[in-house]
């Protein structure tokens, strides 16, 4: 199984996308180690990616879900996504089952306020918004609940054996 954890930045991605990775035992993926030095940058300084630097970055995570599919690993990969065609770039010929984490700009910017290790910036995220083409036919996620909930709700949703956590036990 490949699945998707995408939404705009700081939307926690990367963090519901480790858990969940944990939580199924699956490879995790964060589509951020696949930029170039030259798109990190122009991320750091708050220019918006256009989709001419998006092609080979997309195109990059594309091959490496297809290596893992073609040897049978299940992965999560954390990635923006934020249109349909890119959606459709890294599901070419994939079975991907997509998780969009929606949040309000309140949320998204508290959540990008009380991170320090990462080189996209609160100033992304109108870009983002405006970028954005929400998908449908797919798991949508409040960022409003915390991650470990998002995670116990996706595992749920996709009714994956002995992967939602029993409260009761806990």
């Amino acid at each position: 199984m490949l699945i998707l954890v995408m939404g705009v930045t700081g939307s926690g991605k990367t963090t519901v996308g480790k858990l969940l990775a944990q939580r199924l035992k699956y490879i995790f993926l964060d589509a951020d180690d696949f930029h170039s030095a030259a798109n990190r940058d122009k991320m750091h300084r708050g220019v918006p990616l256009s989709d001419a630097d998006r092609a080979p970055w997309l195109a990059a995570i594309h091959n490496e879900l297809v290596r893992l599919d073609s040897t049978g690993q299940n992965a999560v990969l954390a990635c923006s996504a934020l249109k349909q065609e890119y959606r459709n770039t890294l599901a070419a010929g994939l079975n991907l089952t997509i998780v969009f984490l929606r949040g309000t700009v309140d949320q998204l910017q508290r959540n990008l306020a009380s991170r320090t290790d990462h080189f996209a910036g609160e100033s992304l995220v109108p870009s983002q918004l405006a970028t954005l083409q929400e998908p449908t036919d797919v798991i949508v996620e409040d960022i409003a609940a915390t991650p470990d909930e998002i995670v116990q709700d996706i595992c749920a949703r996709l009714k994956i054996p002995n992967a939602v956590k029993n409260s009761a036990s806990e």
